[in-house]
């Protein structure tokens, strides 16, 4: 089965690619590998929502739009390789705006790596880092970017 098959047998669409919001591009491939920039919980074009987890958001709410920045993140690398010429998801960084005293930041980065895990099996396996920041571009609570291993 090819990762765009198994996508559709999930009901997953995945997104147009988000606009840069400076001077840097979504994904660059190196070898043989994908590095996307750091995608935000962006649906139709708009930021899903402001503020930072442990306050304004809460922890499931964040899984959630952990979730969606990496179909983003997916979305990049099918523009780039097309999603089939995925063999690993490598390696998830995950930056979650922190309100003072949150700790959940391996959870909510869960959102990112249980997807990849629903799409990808065994090849979504990764590596990863979650990191709580302070702050967020346009105030986003979290933040994912991916390596992948494409063919």
């Amino acid at each position: 089965m090819t990762w765009s098959a198994r996508l559709a047998e999930l009901g997953i669409e995945l997104p147009g690619v988000a606009a840069p919001l400076a001077a840097y591009v979504p994904a660059v491939r190196s070898g043989s590998f994908v590095y996307t920039s750091g995608q935000l919980p962006f649906v139709d074009g708009k930021l899903a929502a402001t503020g930072k987890v442990g306050a304004e958001i809460s922890p499931e709410e964040a899984q959630a739009f952990a979730r969606t920045s990496a179909l983003n993140a997916l979305a990049a690398v099918h523009a780039l390789v097309g999603i089939d010429n995925v063999t690993r998801i490598v390696k998830v960084v995950g930056f979650v705006a922190s309100a003072d005293g949150f700790t959940g930041q391996p959870a909510v980065v869960n959102g990112a790596s249980e997807l990849f895990g629903e799409v990808f099996g065994e090849q979504g396996v990764h590596a990863r880092s979650a990191v709580g920041v302070a702050e967020l571009p346009i105030g986003a609570p979290v933040e994912i970017e991916i390596i992948v291993e494409v063919a």
